[in-house]
């Protein structure tokens, strides 16, 4: 049996629209509607509920509590559902932060909600969960049937996507 971490963080992955206010918005873990909609057989899915906040919102503490729920689960993939605005920049942290590692890292989220017709959560998460396998060991954004070490990507606001990041 594989096993593999999902931290959970907030973000667009974990929005939902409120009819009181009429916005998308983050008001309860979303995860278990993912895993639910996913068959895997021989795979120990470990998830920790960290916090669900917008990564607009995230601050330098927030990513300290995020490189230490990572450092405590180091015996196995991690995949971590962020915020697409500020990923990177907590994928840099934990880059910086954890040194080598046995496992791969992987950071990934959506553009849309879940719930929403045109909705990239599920895809992104199923990738995320393909590549937590394969990748060697490191940090990566994975997003879009796309892989990029957190080093080298950056995103596109215009265009949005992660894209690599050559400077």
């Amino acid at each position: 049996m594989q096993r593999i971490h999902v931290i959970t963080t907030g973000g667009t992955i974990e929005k939902m629209y409120s009819e009181q206010r009429g916005s998308v918005e983050n008001v309860e873990n979303r995860i278990e509607s993912y895993l639910a909609r996913l068959r895997l057989p021989d795979l120990e899915v470990d998830v920790t509920r960290l916090m669900n906040k917008d990564s607009l919102e995230m601050t330098d503490a927030d990513r300290a509590v995020i490189v230490d729920a990572v450092r405590q689960r180091l015996d196995a993939p991690v995949v971590i559902t962020h915020g697409t605005d500020t990923m990177v920049e907590t994928g840099r942290s934990l880059e910086s932060a954890l040194g080598a590692l046995n496992y791969p890292v992987i950071l990934t989220g959506a553009m849309t909600p879940l719930g929403f017709e045109s909705s990239d959560g599920l895809q992104n998460l199923t990738e995320s969960f393909f590549a937590a396998h394969v990748l060697a060991p490191g940090v990566y954004v994975v997003m879009h049937n796309q892989v990029f070490p957190v080093s080298r990507v950056r995103k596109d606001r215009e265009r949005a996507r992660f894209v690599p990041d050559d400077t």
